[in-house]
């Protein structure tokens, strides 16, 4: 019979990939051998913006009540370790992971830091990590500035890689959060670069941190959601430490395997592909689109309505006594993704507010913008405010789909005597199309970080942030972050 079989011209026998040829292993290789001459000027300058506004956005959010909280639960359960420093507080240092974790918390606890397409938050998910690696140094082998950015730019470029294996990835999520699918895994790359990891701990690294992946989106609109952020730091710079001691797992984990959920696990329609190396001419992601920076801090999706509210809130004051009035308004319409999670008509906790289509619209329509203090206590609770958000309607065009690179926000406000105002917004100043200019960019720092830190020491900041690919080391920026 064995005879038989080898003879038979209709039995093909199927070989299995080598190692070296899986996609997992070409993550891997990609990230051991990838240099600081692979990043173009584009990518260093855009990602020292992104540098530069996650530390802002994590400066004012160490002032924020879920940072406190997770800050005195990691002093009380586990003390001080006197290694790595913590957003904006001085003579408090902690362990690596932990200061990865409670500076990711800091990042997301406004929902203020950075967004791109397919949608995730990748700053806040790499950068405390790659902070916390570079502080545990010893001062004779500080990265240098360039050597950080290469690490961080790892990090970002593998997350959005990931995100392009899926469709499903590219429209507003349902089931996992996203920065708690790839997050983990950009934080892994970041930190494995850093360490200079040989290709096959690289790849061990991501698939360890596949093991640590995964947040559902249930948690949205709570304080746990900016856990999300923080454990994707704190656990992806575990997964790197773990693979640098030679913990193994999965060679095919980022490999689509049928019958074995790897990656796919986080995304049914997952088709992945090898990476290119480095040495092949292999353009970054950022080099091709560049990062959402947020004017306020809510979820993303409230900035189209925000700013199609605002331009009707012009109109009304140009026909009005100067100041809106609840009394002027009969309804309000908005067109807007369908969107389970962001449909909160009357939102009782920042957490929520900032993730609520109804609110973000109300508040642009009294008060022409939405800021950092449109979601304190006081405005959350207005009298007038509540009233627009009792007229508010919502519809879903089959044009506006749920997916940041092409819906729009749409806000019709029709008036007690019967006139009808309508405001639109397409892409709102801060998108990717439409990026912040770099005053904007400072100017957001300087009132996010000026919050905790002098005026002085703000502007070193900026300094060492622009000078980070000619610093010898990375020193300079870290000594400035508390």
């Amino acid at each position: 019979h064995f005879y038989k079989l080898q003879k038979c011209p209709t039995i093909k026998m199927l070989r299995s990939p080598t190692p070296e040829e899986t996609v997992t292993a070409s993550f891997g290789k990609f990230i051991s051998k990838v240099k600081p001459q692979h990043l173009s000027s584009v990518v260093l300058h855009r990602s020292k913006r992104m540098v530069l506004d996650s530390i802002g956005v994590g400066l004012i959010g160490s002032t924020t009540e879920v940072f406190e909280m997770v800050l005195q639960h990691c002093k009380h359960m586990y003390g001080h370790d006197n290694i790595c420093s913590v957003y904006g507080k001085r003579g408090i240092k902690l362990s690596p992971t932990l200061a990865a974790f409670v500076n990711g918390v800091a990042t997301h606890s406004m929902d203020f830091d950075d967004t791109w397409h397919p949608a995730t938050h990748p700053s806040g998910a790499v950068l405390p990590g790659v902070l916390a690696l570079s502080d545990m140094m010893p001062a004779s082998r500080k990265p240098s500035g360039l050597d950080f950015l290469l690490a961080f730019n790892v990090g970002i470029e593998i997350q959005g890689r990931l995100m392009r294996f899926s469709n499903e990835a590219r429209n507003i999520p349902k089931r996992f959060h996203p920065p708690t699918v790839v997050g983990p895994m950009g934080s892994a790359a970041a930190c494995a670069r850093l360490l200079s990891l040989d290709s096959s701990q690289c790849s061990h690294a991501l698939a360890i941190a596949a093991s640590l992946a995964g947040a559902p989106m249930a948690n949205a609109a709570t304080q746990s959601k900016p856990l999300h952020i923080g454990n994707a730091s704190r656990l992806g710079l575990e997964a790197a430490l773990l693979a640098s001691r030679g913990l193994e797992a999965s060679p095919l984990v980022l490999d689509a395997v049928a019958g074995v959920a790897g990656f796919s696990a986080f995304y049914e329609d997952y088709k992945p592909q090898p990476l290119d190396s480095p040495h092949d001419g292999h353009a970054f992601l950022l080099e091709e689109q560049d990062m959402g920076f947020k004017r306020f801090p809510a979820h993303l999706g409230m900035h189209w309505v925000a700013d199609a509210a605002a331009s009707v809130h012009k109109l009304l004051v140009g026909v009005g006594p100067g100041k809106i009035s609840p009394d002027q308004v009969q309804d309000i319409l908005l067109r807007v993704p369908l969107s389970k999670y962001i449909n909160r008509p009357f939102p009782e906790s920042e957490h929520e507010a900032r993730h609520s289509f109804q609110f973000n619209a109300c508040s642009a329509l009294l008060d022409g913008e939405v800021t950092v203090q449109s979601f304190t206590p006081g405005a959350i609770r207005r009298p007038e405010l509540h009233a627009l958000l009792s007229r508010v309607r919502l519809e879903h065009p089959h044009d506006n789909p749920a997916n940041f690179n092409l819906m729009y926000g749409e806000v019709q406000v029709t008036l007690v005597g019967g006139d009808i105002l309508k405001g639109r917004c397409d892409t709102f100043y801060g998108h990717w199309r439409n990026p912040l200019t770099n005053e904007s960019l400072r100017k957001k720092f300087r009132n996010n970080a000026e919050v905790v830190l002098p005026s002085a020491k703000v502007e070193r900041l900026i300094e060492a942030v622009d000078e980070l690919d000619r610093l010898d080391d990375c020193q300079d920026l870290l000594s400035q972050l508390q």
